[in-house]
């Protein structure tokens, strides 16, 4: 398992350079001065060039590119003051150091994250679970019928509807607002209630599906009749053998989810008013700023890596089959 944590993490530095450099060098094939987008408006020669001195914009690109990513690990001195690792550079837009406005919107997507998966996961594979248990009867076309639907329904278009209903409608919940669970643990919980439900019955349907074929697909190998005809328990024969070997398809498809959730989910945060790194990202493109734009693409991948090499990990845990050092099989 060591071998296995060690050789994913090297991967995934060598993943985060790559996109590093693509996302640096692209910004840089764009005709604007950067030294123009961060001096804003009324901007004098004087200013645009106190710009270029003071962010290195004078120095090659590559140079450039060198002191970013030296300063993600060492820090880095600008003329705004210092900049601690890790150093993203402060953004263009207000002067402000990007780590810090990475560190105030990672709480906002990470409860909505966290708290949406908890839901569609107890309600997908729950529904899942029980299509599964009662195949072919008007349970389980009840259950595929209604999956099928909501797994057509888009967040843009479920968010305004279900905002217009409970909100502003009847006054049944509040408007959707992140509040620190710190702070006030029942307005954080009622201030996400309303995107959580909404991611729920988005993605709800595909884990639904996943679970009722892949538990059925379980229910019919070998080993579950062998189990049966030594005279088990029907539960225990669904739990102990059926469910966890279902299990492995699920988790690929949650840590893929889950990693592009931490990431940022865009529509989700836009369509509530939610200040959340999916937000972050769309106003540092709209802005061209380069140290925000930087700054959320590797805060983002680095999670979504993570997610990944987690579950990866998990595999061993639910099959004892699966072998994660190098030059075993799986």
């Amino acid at each position: 398992m060591l071998r296995f944590l060690v050789r994913r993490t090297l991967g995934a530095a060598a993943v985060l350079l790559l996109i590093s450099a693509f996302t640096f060098f692209l910004f840089f094939s764009i005709p604007q001065d950067p030294a123009l987008l961060a001096c804003g408006k009324n901007c004098t020669a004087d200013a645009v060039a106190l710009i270029h001195r003071n962010l290195g914009l004078d120095d090659p690109v590559p140079l450039q590119y060198a002191a970013f990513m030296t300063g993600i690990v060492t820090g880095r001195e600008f003329a705004a003051g210092p900049c601690p690792a890790p150093c993203f550079g402060y953004s263009f837009a207000n002067d402000r150091p990007v780590f810090e406005t990475l560190a105030d919107r990672f709480p906002t997507t990470a409860s909505l994250t966290v708290g949406g998966a908890v839901v569609f996961l107890a309600v997908g594979l729950g529904a899942g679970m029980i299509a599964a248990a009662r195949r072919g009867t008007a349970t389980d076309k009840v259950v595929s019928s209604v999956s099928l639907v909501l797994g057509s329904m888009q967040i843009y278009f479920l968010g305004p509807v279900v905002l217009g209903v409970l909100v502003y409608g009847t006054g049944l919940l509040p408007s959707p607002s992140y509040v620190p669970l710190t702070e006030d643990p029942a307005g954080w919980f009622t201030g996400l209630l309303i995107p959580w439900c909404v991611m729920a019955v988005i993605f709800t349907a595909n884990y639904t599906r996943m679970a009722r074929s892949t538990l059925i697909e379980q229910l019919q190998e070998d080993h579950v009749r062998t189990a049966r005809a030594k005279g088990m328990p029907g539960r225990t024969v669904f739990f102990r053998y059926a469910w966890r070997g279902s299990l492995i398809p699920i988790v690929t498809i949650f840590g893929m989810d889950l990693g592009s959730l931490f990431g940022g989910a865009m529509i989700t945060e836009f369509t509530f008013g939610l200040a959340g790194l999916g937000r972050l990202a769309v106003d540092s493109v709209i802005d061209i700023d380069l140290p925000m734009i930087m700054g959320v693409m590797l805060f983002s991948s680095a999670l979504i890596l993570l997610c990944n090499i987690v579950v990866d990990a998990a595999y061993a845990l639910i099959d004892p089959r699966v072998r994660l050092d190098a030059g075993s099989s799986a």
